[in-house]
């Protein structure tokens, strides 16, 4: 939310990754038509996606239809679903040749997935930051059951951030994996600084689960906010949205993104902040992570060829 604008869309793309403009950071039509153009304009063969951020419920004036008609009529194949079962619209993304990745925080999420007819999921685990479920499953077990339980091809994420896990991911018979944290750190995302460093000077252990009372468990960036929010939850278990939105408001983490001050505001980063060492281009994040890979895929050979 926020940062994948156009400009992260084409670093992804011309890094070689599948990267995705966030429908919900622009909210008018208008702003999303003219967003997916510049990325369009700048990427010309290479793909991206974008991603729909569903909400848990309908409300009135909902704009998700709209939104999926958007981004077809603007030439985009991929979109990635989340945030609700997306059943109701599977017929029209169907309609509009959508190829449709759908994000779920576990294995029994994507199993119903694939029965609505998803093309593919994503799985991020309890690593991952932002919203990792309610069930908390790990990254590594989540890759197990998938390669157990599903036909269609499926994504692991949480906590990736290195080229060996890209290398492990295969090898449970995943068709790749999903990174947020790891660029976050990235150049070409549209955030201050300071905001990047903080991300750089953090470790695995510096983040905060909060907001399991109201069912929406987020791992983000420990700081003033998410220690006033945990105070809260323990004080009173059955405290409402309504008592934690002063804040959690997305404003709030926006502003962080603009002024580099990061103690306020729900700020999503995973455990793969013990992975962001450096701000550099996302070609460079990119590059680094296939030279891990293939030691990685090397020390794999040369152990089977040593036990040979």
């Amino acid at each position: 939310m926020w940062l994948g604008d156009a400009e992260y869309a084409i670093a992804a793309a011309k890094a070689g990754i599948l990267g995705f403009i966030t429908a919900a950071s622009f909210p008018e039509p208008a702003d999303l038509r003219a967003e997916i153009a510049k990325a369009r304009a700048h990427c010309g063969t290479l793909p991206f996606g974008v991603n729909v951020s569903m909400l848990p419920k309908l409300v009135p004036g909902e704009k998700t239809e709209e939104i999926f008609r958007i981004i077809a009529g603007e030439g985009v194949s991929v979109v990635e679903t989340s945030g609700r079962n997306p059943e109701p619209y599977m017929p029209l993304l169907k309609k509009l040749d959508l190829f449709v990745i759908h994000k779920v925080p576990s294995v029994r999420f994507a199993e119903k997935a694939e029965r609505l007819g998803v093309d593919m999921v994503s799985i991020v685990g309890a690593e991952c930051g932002g919203h990792p479920g309610l069930d908390l499953i790990g990254s590594f077990v989540n890759g197990a059951l998938a390669e157990r339980r599903l036909s269609i091809p499926f994504l692991i994420g949480g906590g990736v951030g290195h080229g060996a896990q890209l290398i492990s991911a295969l090898a449970m018979g995943a068709a790749g994996v999903v990174m947020g944290t790891r660029l976050l750190v990235a150049k070409e995302v549209n955030a201050h600084i300071r905001y990047k460093e903080a991300l750089v000077a953090a470790s695995e252990k510096d983040t905060a689960l909060t907001m399991h009372t109201v069912r929406n468990t987020i791992r983000t960036l420990a700081n003033d906010t998410t220690a006033k929010v945990a105070e809260l939850e323990a004080a009173d278990p059955n405290i409402g949205i309504e008592e934690l939105l002063p804040l959690v408001s997305g404003k709030i983490g926006r502003e962080a993104y603009r002024t580099g001050d990061v103690s306020k505001g729900m700020l999503s980063a995973g455990h793969a902040l013990g992975l962001t060492d450096k701000v550099e281009p996302m070609v460079a994040i990119i590059h680094r992570m296939e030279a891990e890979a293939r030691e990685a895929r090397n020390r794999i050979l040369g152990t089977m060829l040593g036990d040979g």
